[in-house]
Order: structure tokens, then sequence, then C-alpha cells
């Protein structure tokens, strides 16, 4: 039941609470802080005064019921350098008035739960936990700069327009989670630079309506917690995990830039580069990204049970220039990406990478990425043979008009594939591999058919062996004669015509047995080409 409104104040406020309550009915900002930056840091051991102490009951009463606004004025409540006593419990309230707390402490949890505000904006708060599942509200709701001693939970919260938790310090509650945020809907942007976790950031089922910055941010899981867990992430426009330029001079503790300072003005300004860090396992599977997620100068330290797992993600581009990852495994088993934007030290060894149905379009190496180290890649990303990541290699770069180097890639899976095959099998493989590289390199059949060509000429010319049929033969041609005995499936007029003996028949057939193999194996990977073209 909505208590009544009181437009006079009741006679058992105190001397601060008297003064909030004038503060609130014009819309100023009640101010009790000092000129003392020791003594104003919400964040200290140092305690404050009754003198800077308002009751957590009369600020509720304030939100939920609180007098109207003197003429001309808009009721609001501003707080700044204030320590809010008991606990804040506003938990299925409608609150109208606009909230805007800075620098205050909380001695006690604040209790949001299906709350409904316009904006609420809590900076460098002191709050030992925010409970605000299913919190609602029509405009921004800010936390930059604050601490959280046990957690935030933001559990199926809807944010009307933004959702700005910049350089945010969370400790982790009982369960190791610092955020959890699962069903989280942001209609604008949700913007958690630099902040920093102790505990697991969930946002499973979250919607952004349009971009997730976790730029210059450090992430630190908990026991058996991974430190980002976003399955079924949806973001319309793109996911940064990237690093941020940051200066003291123009980072200060009254300004929060959304996105850093820009690169270009770095070198001018003397900003530093603070990378995203992230220590411990990330899910984001099955996410959903409108533009892009940019991995660019990121630092990933996971152990050899954790991964960076994007299984079956879909978006326009995949941005990973991070630094290398030592241990732990990227996936990206089943995603769809346009394009690859990536680098080659970035990737992880063999065994640390799983491709397993990913599927993209276009590569665009950043920096230096030759051919051999992105066969590594693909070896990386196949300590068991198979053939779907090298096909898909190679239908990229034939795209792109590389078909040479397509044409290595596809020799480098024939000789991976050989490795599986029994004894006869890797036999003839290597016929094929020695000859004419499995049909991938064509010269080298036809400087084979060129050398025994003319061997066997310059051989034939000095021996010219008799006619089978008396009269009844064409005129001796030794060139045409050795033509005829290595390209079986074109006739010269030659063969049949001639007997030849001892060792020039072995020679015949061993020139015979040379030819079939060469034309197999050419017409094998002509095949091959023409299939996959």
């Amino acid at each position: 039941m909505t208590e009544p409104q009181y437009d006079e104040s009741p006679d058992w406020l105190s001397a601060a609470e008297l003064g909030m309550w004038q503060s609130f009915r014009n819309g100023s900002t009640y101010d009790l802080s000092t000129s003392d930056p020791l003594l104003d840091d919400p964040f200290a051991p140092r305690p404050w005064g009754t003198e800077r102490s308002v009751r957590a009951r009369v600020v509720a009463l304030l939100l939920l019921s609180g007098p109207t606004a003197l003429p001309g004025r808009v009721a609001a409540l501003k707080l700044c350098g204030l320590q809010i006593t008991g606990t804040l419990n506003l938990a299925g309230g409608t609150i109208a008035p606009y909230v805007e707390l800075t620098h205050c402490r909380f001695e006690n949890e604040v209790v949001l739960p299906e709350s409904h505000f316009t904006t609420l904006r809590m900076v460098s708060c002191a709050i030992p936990r925010l409970e605000a599942a299913r919190l609602h509200t029509e405009g921004d709701l800010h936390l930059p700069r604050c601490r959280v001693e046990r957690g935030i939970r933001l559990t199926d919260a809807q944010i009307g327009t933004d959702l700005l938790i910049s350089e945010i310090n969370v400790r982790p509650d009982r369960l190791g989670r610092a955020i959890a945020a699962d069903g989280l809907v942001v209609a604008q942007d949700l913007q958690a630079d630099q902040i920093e976790t102790y505990g697991e950031v969930s946002l499973r089922g979250a919607k952004i309506g349009v971009s997730l910055s976790l730029r210059g941010s450090r992430l630190r899981a908990a026991e058996e917690r991974r430190a980002l867990n976003a399955p079924q992430l949806t973001v319309e426009r793109t996911l940064h995990m990237t690093g941020a330029w940051v200066n003291d001079d123009t980072g200060g503790s009254d300004i929060t830039p959304p996105h850093g300072v820009s690169a270009g003005s770095a070198a001018l300004l003397g900003a530093r580069l603070q990378r995203f860090e992230c220590r411990g396992g990330v899910r984001l599977d099955d996410g959903r990204f409108g533009d892009a997620v940019d991995v660019d100068q990121a630092r990933f330290f996971m152990t050899s049970a954790e991964e960076l797992s994007l299984r079956r993600i879909a978006t326009p581009e995949l941005r990973f220039t991070c630094e290398h990852i030592e241990e732990g495994r990227v996936v990206l088993s089943g995603a769809r990406i346009v394009t690859l934007i990536d680098m080659s030290t970035s990737w992880p060894g063999p065994g640390g990478l799983g491709m397993g149905g990913f599927t993209y379009e276009n590569l665009v190496p950043f920096g230096h990425f030759p051919l051999i180290r992105r066969l590594e890649w693909l070896s990386a990303a196949t300590p068991e043979y198979s053939p779907e990541p090298y096909e898909r290699l190679a239908q990229v770069l034939r795209h792109s008009g590389e078909d040479a180097d397509a044409r290595e890639v596809l020799l480098a899976k024939q000789r991976r594939r050989r490795e599986t095959l029994p004894l006869a099998g890797k036999f003839w493989g290597y016929i094929q591999d020695w000859t004419v590289a499995y049909g991938y390199r064509p010269g080298r059949a036809a400087l084979w058919m060129a050398v025994l060509w003319g061997a066997s000429t310059l051989a034939f010319a000095r021996n010219a062996p008799p006619a089978m049929r008396g009269e009844e033969h064409p005129a001796w041609n030794p060139g045409l004669y050795a033509l005829d005995l290595l390209i079986p499936v074109i006739d010269f007029g030659q063969d049949g015509f001639w007997l030849v003996s001892g060792g020039w028949q072995w020679m015949a057939a061993a020139l015979t047995v040379v030819g079939w193999i060469l034309a197999t194996t050419v017409a094998a990977g002509a095949t091959r080409v023409l299939r996959r073209g």
C-alpha cells in the first residue's frame, strides 16, 4: 500500500535528512563532501560521521512517496558524499524522480528487484551488493566506477536506453558470480570499458540493441567458473574485446569517455594502451553479432582445460588479432563468418584449435601470414586428419584468385591423408607425390614426360627394331614411337609395327607403365580441380 505524500518534512528527520528532503523538493544536489579527497573517498576504510549519514528508509520514503516539487522545480534525488545506513529496499516499487548518487556509501545491499525507474545513476559509490533482478528503466542505468563487494544481479533486467558500468570493480557473490545478468535486455549500448571483475560475468541469452564494449577490461574467473559466460548472446552491432587508450589526465574521476581515448590521439595525449585481459574460460556459443566480433590486442590466460569457445557463432566479421594464446583451446566449430581477419601469431599451437564445420568466405591476414603458417594453422586444428578444413581454405583461396596457394593446400591435404592409409596406399601415394604431386603440380608431369621422351627417342634412334609385317609398316620414327609408348590413349601410328625384344622389350614395357602412371595421376588431379571448381 502506497504511503501518503509528505509536503512538509517529518519532525523525526535528522539534520542531514532534513537537508536531503529540501534538496529533493527543489531538484538540487545535496552535497556533504569536504574539500579533502581522503575524507571524501567512499572506498577508504576511514568511517564517516553521523553528520554525513542518512537512513535508507528516508531515501525510500522520498523516492516512493516523497513531497511534491517546489513551484517551478522538478523533484529529484541528487546526493553527493553521503552514507546511507540500513538496507535500501525498493523492490517492486515505481520510482518516478530522477536519481543520481555520486561518491556515496551504502551500509548494506541495495535491493531493487522488479522496481521501475526512469533513470538511475550511481557513480563512484561503494555498494556491498546490488540486487536488481527484473529491474526496468525507461532511460539509462549508470554504475561507473562503483565498487561492489558481493556481486551484481541484473537477471532479466530491461534497460530502456544505455547500461554504463565502465571502470566498475566487482567481487563475486557466494556462487562465484561477479555480474549475473542472464536474460538482460539493453535497448542501446552496454558500455563496460575498463571494468575489473573477480568472478564470472554471466550474460546468457542477453540482448544488446547496439554494441557491447569491453575495451580495456580485466575479467578474472572464480574457481570452477568461466570469466565470461555468454551463450546465445545477441549483439546487433559489435562486440569489442579490445584494448583501450587511457590517460590519467583525460580519464579523471569525473569523466568516463564511452570508448576511452581514440588511438589517433594517443601519442599526442601521452595515453597508454590498457589491453583487454581475461583470466579464465570464455563461452560465446550460439551468439549472433550484427557487425563484428573484435578481439584485437587482447590477452587470454587459460589452463589446458579452459576454452575460448565460439561454437556456432554467426557474424559478418571476426577480427582475431590478439596476443598468442599459450594454453587452452580456441574452438570455432560450427561458426559461420563472412570475413576472418587474423594474425599468424594469435592462434594456439597443435591441439589448441577446433574448427569442425567452421565456415568463412574471405581471409584477410593482418601482417605477414605466409602459406606455410596457414598450413600450420590447419594442422593445429586437425590432430587427427580431417579433409574439411583443407577444402574450405582451398575454396576461399581460389575465390580470391590465389589458385597456386589453393593447389598447395590440397596437396597438403593429400599428404595428411596418406599418413592414414595402409602400407600399399602409402606406397602408391608416395609415387603420385614424387612424380606429379598428386596432379597439383602439372609442370612436374610435363618435365617427366619430356625427359623420358627425349631419353627414349635417343635410345630408339640408335637401335631401330625390325618390322613385324615385312613391308607393311610406316617409316620408322623413334620420336613418335616413344610417344606411342608414353601416351597410351593417343595413337601416333608407330606402335604395333615394330618387333622389340630382349632389353628393349623391357624398356618399352617400362615406358608404357610409367606413361599410365603419369596419365592417371594427372587425370586424377585434373578431376579434383574441376570438381572443386
